[in-house]
């Protein structure tokens, strides 16, 4: 169910960023109707969640960092359901909102790298736990993300592939290195896709 203000939003985020980025979108029928579920990816640009917002009909809870909660954006992050999380910290609260969420029926969003993959050596950056962590306590699935290309404006540049749902097991550690595993791997399909054409 989303919010009045989400719900107004929307829209208007939805049509200027078509209007701008015009994104690709691969498998979204990968997104479940009838049931919540957790969004986990990659993380490249601050335009990242204004994809997935445009993107997805759902209301998206996003995990976001606590000083967004402060002056000009607090207003504006708080009305669109998102999550305060101190980076600085292993922050128990910010996951244990999240869990609550999840068991009221609501979607996460959420960027297991912890901030912007700046430097490129690897595909991704070590993912930290919460998804899965989140996913497990709460037998909820995972529906991860593949974001690539850049965001050019008015041009096609951006892709966003949703991927099949998974479901994670008690073994938080594995399952989170599986889940950017197969991030990354399709990652670097992509890119050695784009340097062959």
């Amino acid at each position: 169910m989303n919010n009045l203000f989400y719900t107004l939003v929307r829209p208007l985020v939805k049509g200027l960023f078509f209007l701008l980025f015009r994104p690709r979108i691969k498998g979204k029928e990968n997104i479940p109707k009838d049931e919540n579920y957790i969004l986990a990816g990659n993380h490249t640009k601050w335009l990242d969640p204004v994809m997935l917002v445009a993107v997805v009909k759902d209301q998206i809870h996003f995990l976001a960092k606590d000083s967004l909660f402060k002056g000009i954006t607090k207003p504006i992050v708080k009305g669109m359901g998102a999550i305060p999380v101190n980076r600085k910290i292993h922050d128990h609260q910010a996951l244990e909102n999240a869990i609550l969420a999840l068991k009221k029926g609501a979607v996460i969003g959420i960027f297991p790298e912890g901030t912007i993959n700046r430097e490129k050596k690897e595909p991704t950056l070590p993912f930290k736990i919460g998804a899965v962590k989140m996913a497990n306590t709460t037998n909820t699935k995972i529906i991860p993300f593949v974001i690539t290309g850049k965001y050019k404006v008015f041009l096609s540049g951006i892709t966003i592939e949703f991927l099949k749902p998974r479901t994670i097991s008690p073994d938080l550690d594995l399952e989170n290195e599986k889940l950017r595993e197969e991030i990354s791997k399709k990652l670097e399909e992509e890119y050695e896709c784009s340097q062959s054409n």
